[in-house]
C-alpha cells in the first residue's frame, strides 16, 4: 500500500470544507481546485489573465511541496465564469505549459464561491 501525503496550504477553508491543497499517493499528485485568493485578498480582480497566472504559481508551489514540478503536470481543468474571455486564460496557461502540453479542459460554470473569482483550476501530475 502506498503512503498518502496531504499537502496543506493552511487556509481555514481546508478544515471547514474537509480538503487539502494537494494529495500525493505514490508518484501521482492531485491538486484541488485553486483560486486567486492569497489569504483574504483576491489577486487580479476583474482580470482573468492575472488570476490564471497567480493560480498556476500557487499550483506550482503545491506541486513543489509534494516533490513535483509543473513539468510533471499531465492534466489541467479550468473553470471560468465567462467563456467569452477564454483567450485570456489560455494565454496565461500557455505561458507555463506550452512546452509541457498537458491535456486540459476549459469550461464555463455559472459561478464560483466568490463573485470576483473568474477562474478555478485543478491539476494532476505524475512524477516520472
Amino acid at each position: 500500500m502506498q503512503k498518502r501525503i496531504n499537502i496543506s496550504s493552511g487556509t481555514p477553508w481546508e478544515d471547514k470544507v474537509g480538503y487539502c491543497r494537494a494529495v500525493r499517493i505514490g508518484n501521482t499528485i492531485e491538486v484541488s481546485g485553486t483560486t486567486s485568493f492569497a489569504g483574504d485578498s483576491l489577486i487580479g480582480k476583474n482580470d482573468l489573465y492575472s488570476q490564471t497566472k497567480f493560480i498556476i504559481l500557487k499550483i506550482e508551489k503545491a506541486l513543489q511541496n509534494a516533490g513535483a514540478e509543473l513539468t510533471d503536470v499531465v492534466r489541467t481543468r479550468m473553470y471560468v465564469t465567462d467563456i467569452s474571455k477564454w483567450e485570456e486564460a489560455a494565454k496565461a496557461h500557455a505561458e507555463f505549459f506550452i512546452a509541457i502540453k498537458p491535456v486540459t479542459t476549459l469550461v464555463e460554470v455559472s459561478r464560483l464561491i466568490d463573485p470576483d473569482m473568474l477562474i478555478e483550476i485543478e491539476a494532476s501530475a505524475v512524477i516520472q
